[in-house]
């Protein structure tokens, strides 16, 4: 079984890496990359509002649990998918950045105020909040990209940044469960802040 040290160490690693992504993300921005793969696998991890929600819709799932897990990520992809296709080819989405910036904070309150809903509910919450983020991805996709390729990217990193969010909710269930509530709530006000910051950065 893990220690109480060594879980700190692994929560707080996490945490670090999902904030020098985006660093990492600007590093190799300039690599040539004709298909857009690499410019899909970055569009999502070069942007903080991007990770903030993409992390908390896993920690969420977590915190649910149950069909959760899988269906709440899912769910997100899956609109995520649509709507980059609508903004590939330019249809108007009115509000794309606040949209973003909004699900930060609705999903940040969704986790500090431990909310659990009908799966159905939950997944579709996190389905209209997607549609902002992959139209995002979608208008931004390179002319001379594979939209095919490029999507993939995008899908790629998506799942990874779920995973991550699922993974830091699963080692807290596991490892600290007297203080699984409270670090879930942390987590919830964490991407507040964080979507704050992204506010008053901008």
């Amino acid at each position: 079984m893990m220690k109480k040290n060594q879980f700190w160490q692994y929560l707080g690693g996490a945490i670090a890496m999902t904030l020098f992504i985006p660093s990492i993300a600007s590093a190799h921005t300039g690599v040539g990359d004709p298909s857009g793969f690499w410019q899909g696998l970055v569009h999502p991890i070069g942007g903080l509002d991007h990770i903030l929600a993409m992390v908390a819709v896993g920690l969420w799932a977590a915190q649910m649990g149950g069909k959760a897990l899988w269906a709440v990520p899912s769910a997100f992809v899956v609109a995520m998918i649509g709507s980059s296709v609508v903004g590939h080819f330019g249809l108007p989405l009115p509000g794309v950045e606040q949209g973003i910036l909004v699900s930060d904070f609705m999903l940040g309150l969704l986790l500090l105020f431990a909310t659990r809903l009908p799966l159905a509910l939950s997944a579709g919450i996190v389905g209209i909040l997607a549609i902002f983020h992959g139209y995002a991805h979608g208008a931004e996709m390179p002319e001379t990209a594979s939209g095919l390729v490029y999507g993939l990217g995008f899908i790629i990193s998506t799942a990874a940044l779920h995973l991550t969010g699922v993974g830091i909710g699963l080692a807290i269930d596991r490892y600290q469960p007297k203080f699984q509530e409270l670090l879930f709530r942390i987590g919830g006000g964490a991407t507040i802040v964080g979507a704050i910051y992204v506010l008053i950065d901008r």
